[in-house]
C-alpha cells in the first residue's frame, strides 16, 4: 500500500472536479489500494484563505473536512518531528503551508501529489 500526502491545491481540484487535476494524480486518488492524507496544515490554509476572501470553498473548513472524510482520506495532524523537519529546509519555499507540508512528506516518507515542481528541490517525492 502506497501512502501519497496532498497538497492544498490538489485536494481542492479533487473536491471541486477541475480539469486541472492531472490524469496520474486523480488515477493515485481514486485507486482504493492507496493511503491519502491531507494534512491539518491544508484545512487550516483553506480556513484562512476563505476568511480572507481568497478561496471560495463551499462549507469553508468544515466542508472541506467533511470531504477529507468522506473520501476516505485521513486527517494527517502537525508532529513535533514534522515541526524539527521544517527547521532544517532551506528556503526554496517562503509559505509556510508548503514548507509544512515539504516537512511532512520527508518525515511520513509520502510521496507529495502536487503540480508544484519545486517541491522537488527538497529530494521529496513528487507525483503527478
Amino acid at each position: 500500500m502506497a501512502r501519497y500526502l496532498l497538497d492544498t491545491h490538489a485536494a481542492i481540484w479533487f473536491f471541486n472536479g477541475e480539469d486541472r487535476l492531472s490524469k496520474t494524480a486523480k488515477e493515485v486518488i481514486l485507486d482504493t489500494s492507496n493511503q491519502i492524507h491531507l494534512s491539518i496544515a491544508s484545512v487550516w490554509e483553506v480556513a484562512i484563505k476563505t476568511s480572507l476572501g481568497k478561496l471560495s470553498f463551499d462549507g469553508g473548513a468544515s466542508g472541506f473536512i467533511r470531504l477529507v472524510e468522506d473520501n476516505g482520506f485521513t486527517l494527517l495532524p502537525i508532529e513535533a518531528v514534522h515541526i524539527i523537519a521544517l527547521e532544517n529546509l532551506p528556503y526554496h519555499h517562503q509559505d509556510p503551508f508548503d514548507r509544512i507540508l515539504i516537512a511532512a512528506s520527508l518525515s511520513e516518507m509520502m510521496s507529495l501529489i502536487s503540480s508544484d515542481g519545486n517541491m522537488a528541490k527538497y529530494g521529496i517525492p513528487l507525483t503527478w
